[in-house]
This record gives C-alpha cells, sequence and structure tokens, in this order.
C-alpha cells in the first residue's frame, strides 16, 4: 500500500503539465474533465498516441472525490492475453488469495484501461459484467467480490472500426463511451508550444542543477513549425535530449543549432535557414 501511494504522489506532482497552455481546444478538454469529474460516469478518451490520454484520466481521478483512493492503469498492450485475466481479477487457490487484481486494488479509486482496444475479446465479456454488477470472482476462486471502482478507458483506434471487423464488442463499447473525449494532436494546438517548452526546459535545467535557459525565436519558431508525430510525448523527449547533450558554456540560451536534426530534416527539407527567416518580422 506504502508503494502504490509513494508512486501515485510521483504521479500527481507532475500530472497535468501535458496540458500546459490556453489553446481552446485544451481549454474544451479541461472544461470538460472538470464538468464529468464529480460525477461517476465512465470516460472513453481517444486522440493519437503521445498526446496525454493518461494525464487527463488523472486529472479526471485528481478533481473527483475518489482522489485520496489508488489510481490504477492497466496497459492492455503489455498484458498477454493469457495473463490477463489473473492480472485485472487476482487469483485465488484453496479458498486463499494468491494474489489481488487490479479491480481490487483500485476499489474506492479508479480503473484506468489504456488502449482498451488491445483487450482480448474473452476478457471484455467479463468486464462487461463487472461493469454491470461491480462484482467480480477471481481467477480460481467461486466467491463474488464487490468492488465501487470509476472505470475511464482510452484509445488511439477508431473502435467502431474495431467493432466492424469483430474485434471489439458493440456492448461494451457502449458501457464504456458514456462520455467521450478527445485529445488533440499537439500539431492541432500550436499555440500551446512554447509554454510547454518553457516548462520542459526549466524542469530538465533544474534535474541537472542548471538554471532554467531562454529559447531563442529561431528555435521557438523550429519547435513551433515541426510536426510532432509523437505528440507531447515526443517534445518532452526532445527538450529532454537538448538539455542533456548540449554544451555546459551554450545552455544558458538554446539555439536553433542545438535542437535535434529531426526537428529540421522533417520540418523543414533540411534548410535550417527557414526558422531563422521565419522569426523575422512579416515585412522583411
Amino acid at each position: 500500500r506504502l508503494r502504490r501511494e509513494n508512486a501515485r504522489l510521483r504521479q500527481d506532482f507532475t500530472v497535468g503539465e501535458e496540458f500546459t497552455g490556453n489553446s481552446s481546444a485544451i481549454n474544451q478538454v479541461r472544461a470538460t474533465l472538470k464538468r464529468v469529474a464529480s460525477t461517476g460516469s465512465r470516460l472513453l478518451i481517444s486522440g493519437p498516441a503521445g498526446a496525454g490520454k493518461e494525464v487527463a484520466a488523472r486529472l479526471l481521478h485528481g478533481w473527483s472525490n475518489r482522489a485520496d483512493k489508488a489510481f490504477v492503469s492497466v496497459n492492455s498492450a503489455r498484458i498477454t492475453p493469457e495473463r490477463f485475466e489473473q492480472e485485472l481479477f487476482g487469483e485465488e487457490a484453496d479458498g486463499n488469495l494468491v494474489r489481488p487484481g487490479m479491480l481490487e486494488m483500485a476499489d474506492g479509486g479508479t480503473l484506468y484501461f489504456d488502449e482498451v482496444a488491445d483487450m482480448p475479446l474473452s476478457t471484455q465479456a467479463r468486464i462487461l459484467r463487472v461493469l454491470t454488477e461491480q462484482a467480480f470472482v477471481r481467477v480460481g476462486g467461486t466467491r463474488q467480490i464487490r468492488v465501487d471502482v470509476r472505470v475511464v478507458s482510452s484509445t488511439s483506434r477508431a473502435l467502431e472500426r474495431e467493432i466492424a471487423e469483430r474485434r471489439f464488442r458493440e456492448d461494451l463499447f457502449y458501457r464504456l463511451n458514456v462520455v467521450p473525449l478527445d485529445i488533440p494532436a499537439l500539431r492541432d494546438r500550436r499555440e500551446d508550444i512554447p509554454a510547454l517548452v518553457d516548462h520542459f526546459f526549466a524542469r530538465y535545467a533544474n534535474e541537472q542543477g542548471v538554471s532554467p535557459p531562454h529559447i531563442s525565436d529561431e528555435a521557438m519558431t523550429a519547435l513551433q513549425a515541426y510536426s510532432w508525430p509523437g505528440n507531447v510525448r515526443q517534445l518532452r523527449n526532445v527538450v529532454e535530449r537538448t538539455v542533456i547533450l548540449a554544451p555546459r558554456d551554450r545552455l544558458a540560451v538554446i539555439d536553433a543549432d542545438m535542437l535535434p536534426l529531426e526537428i529540421f530534416n522533417v520540418a523543414h527539407q533540411g534548410d535550417s535557414r527557414i526558422p531563422v527567416m521565419m522569426s523575422a518580422p512579416l515585412r522583411e
């Protein structure tokens, strides 16, 4: 319990950083989360990989009346189909508990299914019953275990297509999709990039024991012009890499030539003069 609480406090310390910014898109996401947080409604979060779906789920949990209870994340893609039910429902042998499942760990709190489309079909049927009855039977057991869990799910795939191809249960989709929420890709909220960049540079500079750097206009323009296929997660990694690899005598100001080449090779076809040109006054 103490290990879980410690991990939760560490996660809560930085939760919400991917939603730094004031674009209309991200403001709408925050407003929806705040409206839904006080209810017990289930949420289905969609959006591309790295956009911050789990961050949204954690914000919802933190703003709800379940905030002092556990937030348990189930990574559907990382658990093998053979082990999924043991991990989720726990195991019992001869009437004795062998290990609790994630449902029991999340009792009173929030259970988050990351990439729910990867959940095995056999488990989908059992989850449907749990959502209906708020009770389940451990693997190898016979006794009904009752829980009070709020279920939040996320997906980067179109579940309607998964349903049409019989890889996802339609009845489970409607159970999970009480409140739909779409997280925009970073390229669709470029006006948030300067605030995110400043936040991440300050965070990683502090970890390296140096003062937060100033980001030059050319560097910021390059970062805003890039398409960010990996979204906020990729931006965070780029900033961390830049801070680690930058010479200490140049870390006070981040110039465009200190950024990874991928920013220019993809966004500007290798022409590093474009960020300089774009940062100039419009008349020039």
